[in-house]
């Protein structure tokens, strides 16, 4: 597993622990900060982790906005907490991460979902991505 995917993983950890408990995202990425420190063998997952947090807090109503646009009669709060985490990471590296291909992002997402959510989510993550995808 690449050093970007193990991000996105822990990415997903830090923004769906924080979704399910109620706390601020920057309480949860402190403590996952906190983490990383005694863990330096996972440095280079956790620098593009924070990366993607840190750019989903500071565009996350854009990056609500086009997942909300493009889910099609789903409301964001209905959306499974795994979901909803996904769709914000590959919105995010789709919208403002040239370094990832729009193909990788919604690829990457669509395996996590698949392996950690429901048996619909990989093609419910697919479909919203690739609308988003065409509309930016």
């Amino acid at each position: 597993m690449g050093a970007r995917t193990k991000a996105r993983k822990r990415a997903l950890d830090i923004l769906f622990s924080s979704d399910v408990r109620g706390d601020a995202i920057a309480l949860t990425l402190a403590a996952e900060a906190q983490r990383a420190v005694s863990e330096p063998a996972r440095e280079s997952s956790w620098l593009y982790a924070r990366e993607i947090v840190d750019g989903i807090v500071d565009h996350q109503e854009e990056i609500d906005e086009q997942i909300i646009t493009n889910s099609r009669d789903w409301k964001l709060e209905r959306m499974p907490a795994v979901d909803r985490a996904l769709l914000r990471i590959a919105v995010w590296e789709i919208m403002h991460n040239d370094e990832i291909p729009t193909a990788v992002a919604i690829d990457e997402a669509v395996e996590l979902a698949k392996e950690f959510s429901t048996d619909d989510s990989g093609a419910f993550v697919h479909g919203v991505l690739g609308r988003v995808a065409r509309a930016v």
